[in-house]
């Protein structure tokens, strides 16, 4: 879950980040960082020059800190938005020959489109961090005859991911941006008979529904990843606000303002695990795995079963072929 709130919790000065109570007392964790540890903590003393890693929604948020930290340390961002515009104003300032490229994930055109500017431009990716998304539409909305959350989500991740696996390097990392919403899907988990929402739909179940995708599909990609150096995990950012709150209830913002400080990560923190997961040489011996806070986690224990991530990736792939 996303949302940040800045308001009354303590500042370490030092490094410019405000603190949660949860962040200043809680431990870290075996890899030596925590719930506290910002994504410029993660990579210090990494050098990824001559590394280029693709970052989905890089203009805003946890993307745009994440493309900041990785070029910072090296790395040419190739970054994409759902507009070019957007894209080359967020890779601008990044350097390292940064590129932009547009990627609407909920229009399969516009994602096949950046597969092919991407091959194009004929590099091999290190990494690619599956970061954009949408949460919580609070009426349905649809892409294709597809639930909106669950296509942008995880359908238009599919596609992009399936179609980059030749630009890969041997050992490259793919990082799928999860939930610990994902805990709220449905019980069933993925609701393979109402994937269009018209039977019914819930906001935070459907986009529940959409993070439990985006870890069922890790855990098939690095099913078949086995045998490689190639690794797929899925993650936990924290509980940050971010733009992708802008579709909650104007309470829960409310409520989110009074809590917030006991709880609530900045983008900074909430960029870590992901960037954790994408670049640090630690990460590398873990593929199929969910983390929290840069450490390994435990998703809901149905979120690991092998024969729903294959029957989803069955799904997707045949919603894909007729699209």
């Amino acid at each position: 879950m996303i949302f940040h709130i800045t308001s009354l919790s303590a500042v370490n000065h030092e490094k410019g980040v405000r603190m949660s109570l949860v962040a200043l007392i809680k431990p870290k964790g075996p890899s030596g960082f925590g719930y506290g540890t910002t994504a410029e903590e993660v990579t210090h003393g990494l050098d990824l020059s001559g590394k280029t890693i693709l970052v989905t929604g890089c203009n805003s948020g946890l993307g745009e800190e994440t493309a900041r930290v990785l070029a910072k340390r090296g790395a040419r961002i190739l970054g994409t938005a759902r507009t070019v515009e957007k894209a080359n104003a967020a890779v601008a300032p990044l350097g390292n020959a940064s590129t932009g490229f547009e990627c609407e994930l909920s229009d399969p055109k516009s994602v096949r489109s950046c597969v092919d500017a991407i091959k194009k431009d004929g590099v091999k990716l290190d990494a690619l961090i599956c970061n954009a998304g949408i949460m919580a539409l609070p009426e349905l909305k649809q892409a294709s005859g597809y639930e909106l959350q669950f296509f942008t989500n995880h359908i238009g991740h599919f596609i992009l991911v399936n179609g980059l696996l030749d630009q890969l390097k041997s050992n490259g990392r793919v990082v799928m941006l999860s939930s610990s919403a994902h805990a709220n899907a449905p019980r069933e988990g993925i609701q393979f008979d109402n994937l269009s929402g018209e039977k019914s739909y819930r906001p935070w179940a459907f986009y529940g529904q959409s993070k439990f995708a985006n870890l069922l599909f890790a855990k098939e990609l690095a099913r078949r990843f086995a045998g490689t150096e190639r690794t797929a995990n899925a993650l936990h950012p924290g509980v940050i606000k971010t733009n992708l709150a802008r579709h909650m209830n104007p309470l829960a913002h409310v409520a989110f303002g009074v809590i917030g400080p006991v709880f609530l990560k900045s983008i900074p923190q909430g960029a870590a695990t992901q960037t954790y997961v994408a670049v640090h040489p630690d990460a590398a011996a873990h593929s199929g795995k969910y983390f929290a806070d840069c450490n390994i986690a435990s998703p809901r224990r149905d979120a690991e079963d092998p024969d729903m991530a294959r029957k989803l990736w069955d799904v997707s792939e045949k919603i894909v072929s007729g699209l």
